[in-house]
């Protein structure tokens, strides 16, 4: 149910729908998607309640989230390499 629900929406953000009412609204796939999910217009109208071991796994996953501290910052090393002048739309 869950899945065909998901299927839905995805083909109703990216088959060319037009999403805003507005002009001054973006034309991205991610922008119609965004709104898409805001507006809740592709909302399903059946209620999809949680069993509570599903509430409660996802409360415990969220809640694993604060155990690991942010870093002061990220180190290159750690995540590859970065190669050419660093300028967006450089040559």
């Amino acid at each position: 149910m869950k899945s065909s629900v998901f299927i839905g929406l995805c083909m109703a953000a990216f088959g060319g729908i037009a999403l805003a009412d507005d002009a001054s609204s973006s034309n991205t796939p991610t922008e119609q998607w965004l709104q898409l999910q805001a507006s809740g217009k592709a909302a399903s109208t059946t209620p999809q309640p949680q069993a509570p071991i599903e509430r409660d796994l996802s409360m415990q996953r969220w809640l694993n989230n604060y155990q690991h501290p942010i870093p002061e910052f990220f180190e290159q090393k750690k995540g590859g390499s970065v190669s050419g002048s660093g300028g967006a739309g450089g040559s």
